[in-house]
């Protein structure tokens, strides 16, 4: 078998540029193949860690855009529509809800932040429910709030360091001269709560003027409860929408599920594409070499050993734009990342295309098989050459 490998490997090095060009056309089939399969599992698992980082399952806010509510949930949107705090006993008094955190979002424009300014985003939470539900917040330095209505606040990492605020420094909300104290900053999350200001929600009620509002009510549901029905009941509520995190799953999914079947399709394209590129090769290789297969077949050479040496040729092809493949694949993750993120209308944090050793070994699996049956037909051609033609055609 050793012989026969380097016999087929010695012949492809005939035309080293025909056999470049079909093992780079097979690895850019197999670098678009792994790529997606990457990005398939990559969004879906960064899209799922982002809404477990919520700590809630669902959100209520005001009646208004629900794609607006689903910005505010996954993006840290401002949420411009207000509801009246008077909501978040009758919810927490649903038997299936475990917890509620109430919350407000106020946004303010910072002339001080670069050449044109920037906004910053102060959430008013609770400071007995929220740093609970929101179990993965960790603290770089400092503590949450010492008092429900103190005047302080707890910097995201991002925010923080835009800021240039330590613990104990003072923090100045534009337009409104007002001073807080800087009590925690948070360990980095690769979320919207990075770039937040957390401050006790009476603190931002008073400071905004928005006494008894909240843009938004988290609701943490008990594992046994029926989320359907309660979902149900909830929806029927007045002046308020209900987005569930599993619809707003459902739904960037379904959207990007659309740009996935696009993407597949190409793919599909050009691996059957670097098939035809296969075949053609290694039919062109058995047309120039019709003689030279005559004469091995004379000299006792069997049919079956010409078969052999012609498929092992295909599947050396195969297998080497496989593993080009694989390896561009790998090494070119983050660039393709980062288109995909320019494309997409939404991309959640963290890694969106996810390549491991695994599914570089599937994809070279998948690249061999078609490298296994695209040369059953050039390797059946050739073993079926007589001998004796050939040679007379040689001669004439």
């Amino acid at each position: 078998m050793i012989g026969i490998f380097h016999i087929a490997y010695k012949n492809l090095l005939r035309k080293k540029t025909r056999s470049v060009l079909t093992v780079l056309g097979i690895a850019l089939a197999a670098w678009v193949l792994t790529s997606l399969l990457g990005f398939n599992r990559g969004y879906q698992n960064s899209l799922n860690k982002d809404i477990d980082n919520l700590g809630y399952q669902m959100l209520v806010t005001a009646k208004g855009c629900p794609y607006e509510a689903a910005t505010l949930m996954l993006k840290g949107g401002t949420g411009l529509r207000y509801m009246n705090a008077s909501i978040v006993d009758s919810i927490a008094a649903q038997p299936e809800v475990e917890s509620v955190t109430p919350m407000l979002m106020q946004a303010v424009f910072d002339p001080n932040k670069g050449e044109s300014g920037g906004i910053s985003a102060y959430l008013g939470v609770d400071p007995a429910t929220f740093p609970r539900m929101k179990g993965t917040l960790a603290m770089k330095s400092g503590a949450w709030f010492t008092d429900p209505a103190a005047r302080e606040a707890v910097l995201g990492y991002e925010a923080a360091e835009l800021e240039q605020r330590e613990v104990d420094d003072m923090l100045l909300i534009p337009d409104l001269d007002v001073e807080i104290r800087v009590v925690g900053v948070l360990d980095r999350t690769g979320t919207q709560d990075d770039g937040t200001i957390f401050m006790p929600l009476a603190a931002v009620q008073e400071i905004f003027g928005q006494a008894g509002e909240l843009t938004g009510i988290g609701i943490k549901v008990k594992p046994e409860a029926d989320i359907a029905a309660f979902e149900e009941r909830m929806y029927r509520l007045p002046d308020v929408q209900v987005v569930s995190l599993s619809q707003v799953r459902n739904t960037i999914m379904t959207l990007v599920s659309t740009a996935k079947v696009m993407v597949f399709s190409i793919a599909i394209i050009a691996v059957l594409i670097s098939v035809v590129g296969v075949v053609n090769t290694i039919l062109m290789s058995v047309m120039e070499r019709r003689q030279e297969i005559g004469i091995l077949k004379a000299m006792g050479a069997k049919a079956r050993d010409i078969f052999k040496l012609i498929w092992l040729e295909t599947v050396i092809l195969c297998a080497a734009g496989g593993v080009v493949g694989s390896a561009l694949a790998l090494g070119t993750a983050k660039l393709t990342e980062v288109f995909i993120r320019g494309v997409l209308p939404f991309a959640p944090s963290g890694g969106l295309v996810a390549i491991e050793w695994t599914l570089a070994l599937f994809t070279l699996g998948v690249v061999t098989l078609i490298g296994i049956l695209s040369g059953l037909y050039p390797s059946w051609k050739a073993g079926s050459v007589r001998p004796l033609e050939t040679i007379r055609s040689e001669v004439e």
